[in-house]
């Protein structure tokens, strides 16, 4: 054995050594890391802003039964002071909360007096800075949930070897809608996931005449099969009283079917804002969707009949060209992202109605004369369904506190279960399943083994949630200079997963030079969501950091590429 000196770390790394320290990669990081909790934090604060007043404009003003002697209103709320701070709520293990007070105006209309009173509508726990909550002393995340978005959806099916179209009208809030056609031609629809219908039936309970109908399809139901006209051949209606009794006979088989209830039945259930609404992601979907511009109001959120035979018009297209095809329901631009501002608006959105229920009922029974709003409002159903979301809800999760990475993930995990949401015993292999649309937006690699597989997942690292739950990921724009070349420039676009298919994408390891411009003729992209070869002067947009497309945690892998 020779004597030889020790061999140091830091000869072995040394600048004339083989070891000494490569650049693998040459690009330069242009994008710094988002705030990653921010999905919480974010729309928490919306439920400040604009959450709660939503609900409350939702339910005022509230009247008696009659609506002749007292109308009550609630506004300018507020949160008071929290009775005690984050460290101290730990300790003494009880709720971090605030209470949350309101503006009540009682007006008696008869002799116009107006009786003002401030009120107390319950305690909301408060968010920590770090995204979470403390309930009875203990720290709990509520984790976002990935749902179908309101709107509309084209489906199809294979009947003895022929592919028919339908379509699912989904609302925020109010009844489903099914339209499908059957191998003769027909075209009906399912209320509910009642019996169906002819589609004709419905659009005369809306008001429109046969002649109506045919005018409105003529330019498109030019194919093989006449659809209306075997349709209408079917439907044994002839004018609006009779496709309403039609109609109720379906919802409400037994009941005596007068024109009158039939009419009172149909128009609560589809133009009535409290009972039926897209809600502004729906309208937003559908506008998308229908190729329409249909500004964001109460008309326009409800049912619409224009936007009914813009629908069946899309399912006879659909019928009659071969090339048609169904819309992906696993598509990230149909499914939207609930965050926890969204989710205790729907919770106490509950509470609110139902002390508005008993709002009404004590209207009812107390001294007009003498009464003052505190009387009438009882804020317990209020504060009993904040109570019940954050202590027994599936979202509302003990937060892993394993390790600072581990608190970090569970606050970007994304659930396809919860109220509203899949099961796992019926979710299949296709909600599961990796989509293309992944990319950029959740994480490919980070979800647990076993039976939640694919239906928890996390967002990726520079992913944000836009204002209508969708989920877009960053991109450096692509400019074609005065000489023809393309040059990538630091300005960050973000594209949402429709947006991101119309255009052609390249990986963020393609080689450029210090001032932008590709080093080579041929780089991989990514061309309506497919990898390809592609030109690199058809390159539009490029990947911000080759980390983009997975998590957190999995960022922290040494060698991912290799596992």
């Amino acid at each position: 054995m020779t004597k030889g000196k020790g061999l140091r770390v830091k000869d072995a790394f040394g600048s004339g050594s083989s070891l000494s320290k490569r650049k693998f990669f040459k690009n330069r990081i242009t994008v710094s890391l988002p705030d990653l909790i921010e999905v919480q934090t974010a729309s928490y604060q919306w439920f400040w802003d604009k959450g709660l007043k939503e609900l409350l404009d939702e339910i005022n003003p509230i009247g008696d039964f009659a609506n002749k002697d007292l109308e009550l209103t609630l506004d300018q709320y507020y949160l008071d002071e929290p009775k005690y701070g984050t460290s101290v709520a730990k300790a003494k293990n009880i709720s971090y909360e605030a209470p949350l007070r309101a503006k009540a105006t009682l007006v008696m209309k008869k002799t116009g007096e107006v009786k003002e009173q401030e009120i107390y509508l319950g305690e909301v726990p408060l968010m920590t800075e770090r995204g979470t909550f403390i309930i009875n002393g203990v720290e709990r995340v509520v984790v976002s949930q990935l749902i179908r978005s309101p709107g509309v959806f084209f489906t199809m099916e294979y009947q003895k070897g022929k592919k028919l179209f339908g379509a699912k009208i989904i609302p925020n809030r109010g009844a489903w809608l099914e339209i499908e056609t059957d191998l003769d031609g027909v075209i009906s629809v399912k209320i509910d996931r009642k019996r169906k219908l002819p589609i004709t039936t419905l659009l005369k309970a809306f008001g429109q005449s046969d002649k109506d109908i045919r005018k409105a399809f003529a330019d498109i139901d030019k194919g093989e099969v006449k659809f209306i006209e075997t349709t209408i051949m079917k439907d044994g209606t002839s004018d609006r009283g009779e496709a309403y009794r039609e109609v109720y006979k379906r919802l409400r088989p037994g009941d005596l079917a007068t024109e009158e209830n039939a009419k009172q039945m149909i128009d609560a259930m589809f133009f009535n804002f409290e009972r039926y609404d897209f809600g502004a992601v729906g309208r937003y979907r559908l506008n998308q969707r229908l190729e329409v511009d249909r500004s964001d109001t109460e008309a326009n959120r409800v049912l619409n009949v224009e936007d009914l035979i813009l629908i069946i018009r899309e399912v006879i297209r659909l019928n009659n060209d071969p090339e048609g095809k169904a819309d992906d329901i696993d598509h990230l631009g149909n499914r939207r992202v609930r965050a926890v501002g969204e989710l205790i608006q729907n919770k106490l959105r509950v509470g609110l109605y139902r002390m508005v229920r008993n709002i009404k009922d004590r209207m009812s029974t107390c001294d007009v004369a003498t009464v003052v709003p505190g009387q009438l409002i009882n804020p317990r159903p209020v504060a009993a369904s904040i109570k019940e979301f954050f202590s027994s809800s599936q979202l509302s999760q003990f937060m892993d506190q394993v390790n600072p990475l581990a608190e970090l993930e569970h606050k970007r995990r994304l659930s396809a279960m919860g109220p509203g949401g899949l099961s796992r015993e019926r979710a299949g292999f296709d909600v599961r399943d990796v989509h293309r649309t992944h990319y950029g937006r959740i994480c490919p690699i980070a979800t647990p083994e076993g039976p939640n597989i694919g239906m928890v997942g996390h967002l990726s690292t520079y992913a944000r949630i836009n204002e209508y739950g969708f989920i877009e990921t960053p991109y450096r724009k692509v400019v074609k200079e005065k000489d023809g070349r393309t040059r990538v420039t630091d300005e960050v676009v973000y594209l949402n997963a429709f947006q991101e298919e119309k255009v052609i994408t390249t990986a963020a390891t393609t080689p450029i030079d210090e001032k932008g411009y590709f080093l080579q003729e041929k780089v991989p992209g990514r061309r309506h969501g497919e990898p390809a070869t592609v030109s690199s002067d058809a390159i539009e947009y490029m990947d911000v950091n080759s980390r983009q497309i997975i998590s957190v945690a999995t960022a922290c892998i040494p060698f991912l590429e290799h596992d």
